[in-house]
């Protein structure tokens, strides 16, 4: 082996939380393993932190507070666990500017720079990695972008937040309200004390992004993404969907969709589905993820896992280090951003989505008649009506055939400023085969 094979790669790590620590122990428990993996020993230059005084489990000489001045160092390889977008952004630029390497988990960061870092890799010759950014220790970003990027993906969809996937799971098995399980994921560590990243669908909506851009080689940001979360889940809901056979997801769908000119565009969007309990993403309980792909030759594909938690995203964070560190030692480069297809987001209005919707309407004749004239005038078909006695809060409950987004919130809007209506209940999306 020649010596610059043997020199060390110098690894700067900005951040040390939970996953932070993760790293941080097994680049210095395991080094003689990975050296041999990597071919070239790997050496922790330094560890940036705010406050270097709150971590005396940390090797001291390693730490600082200036994660600039580390990233401006001499190091080859900077992995970045603080998240944000700025100052982080800056940082990240200079060191793919200056050719070294880069690994992060940094989902919002990607989901609205990522073109950005990734023709600053492009430019000085540096690597990109971020397999963290989407559903944990889950290799899910890698086959994406290498293993099926001779096929043709059409569809991503699936399960990528864990706080939003508890509190779904436990309002189906146990009845309890949204309120009550909320409380239940935060006293179990799966909700922080602000939950509204999870629960408002930002975090799935950035991963979302990230899956969109690999999958249909066309850049996609956290903006473009339409974007619901659950708050507005109720226990009624979650029976509806029982009686249906279905329960309630929070979805993260990533689609290639012809238009009507035969040209493509790209659907992406994040809100609460009903799905039938035998499609592969029910059984997905608890804090996991899972993701669901299709593509036309390898066919249906499927990727569960530990989506969140310090071990599970430092497997990522770590496979990322080793490839990163393979190349810098071999002289070769990883994989580049591939956004060649340059596709067209289509709006959430022209997208085509079935509604399940609730009413609570009149009990006196001509209600149904009423109600179907406005899905006529909006050309959306019905699948099937369900009335339900008086003691229901829904009386009415109408599943709809597929029709464009748009129309189909025309028909609800409409139907809500009918007399014989008192409520529109809920409305919710649905997936799946036709009720």
């Amino acid at each position: 082996m020649s010596d610059d094979r043997e020199a060390p790669v110098k690894v700067a790590l900005l951040g040390c939380g939970t996953v932070g620590g993760e790293v941080t122990r097994t680049l210095l428990e395991h080094a003689d393993e990975l050296a041999a993996r990597i071919g070239a020993p790997v050496e922790l230059a330094g560890i940036a932190v705010r406050r270097p005084d709150k971590h005396p489990e940390l090797p001291q000489h390693l730490l600082t507070s200036d994660a600039g001045a580390l990233v401006e160092s001499d190091v080859d390889l900077v992995v970045e666990l603080i998240g944000g977008i700025e100052p982080v952004r800056g940082w990240l630029l200079t060191a793919l500017r200056k050719g070294k390497s880069v690994v992060t988990g940094n989902k919002a960061l990607l989901a609205e720079y990522g073109a950005e870092l990734s023709a600053a890799a492009n430019e000085s010759g540096a690597d990109l990695y971020y397999e963290a950014a989407v559903a944990g220790a889950i290799p899910l970003l890698r086959p994406l972008r290498e293993s099926l990027a001779g096929d043709r993906i059409t569809r991503v969809m699936g399960i990528v937040n864990g706080t939003t996937n508890f509190i779904l799971s436990a309002m189906d098995s146990t009845g309890a309200s949204y309120g009550e399980t909320l409380d239940e994921a935060t006293r179990l560590g799966y909700a922080e004390a602000d939950p509204s990243a999870d629960v408002d669908g930002y975090d799935a909506a950035s991963k979302a992004a990230i899956l969109a851009s690999l999958a249909f080689h066309t850049r996609v940001t956290a903006a473009d993404v339409h974007r619901e979360g659950i708050s507005g889940i109720n226990s009624s809901d979650i029976a509806a969907a029982r009686r249906l056979g279905r329960t309630v997801k929070l979805l993260s769908i990533c689609e290639r969709v012809e238009n009507e000119d035969g040209s493509e565009s790209v659907s992406a969007r994040v809100h609460p589905v009903m799905i039938p309990r035998g499609h592969q993403l029910a059984g997905v309980g608890g804090a996991m993820n899972a993701v669901y792909v299709e593509a036309a030759a390898a066919g249906e594909l499927m990727f569960y896992g530990q989506g969140a938690g310090g071990a599970p995203t430092a497997s990522a964070v770590l496979g990322d280090l080793v490839s990163a560190a393979r190349n810098r030692v071999a002289g070769g480069r990883g994989p580049r951003e591939s956004a060649h297809a340059a596709l067209p987001v289509r709006p959430m209005g022209r997208t085509p989505t079935r509604y399940h919707i609730s009413l609570d309407v009149a009990d006196r004749p001509g209600v149904l008649a009423q109600i179907a004239q406005v899905f006529a005038v909006h050309d959306v078909s019905i699948a099937a009506v369900r009335q339900r006695d008086k003691h229901s809060t829904a009386s009415l409950v109408v599943v709809t055939h597929s029709a464009p987004d748009a129309a189909l919130r025309a028909t609800v809007d409409e139907i809500s400023k009918l007399d014989v209506v008192r409520e529109v209940v809920s409305v919710m999306r649905v997936e799946g085969e036709e009720s």
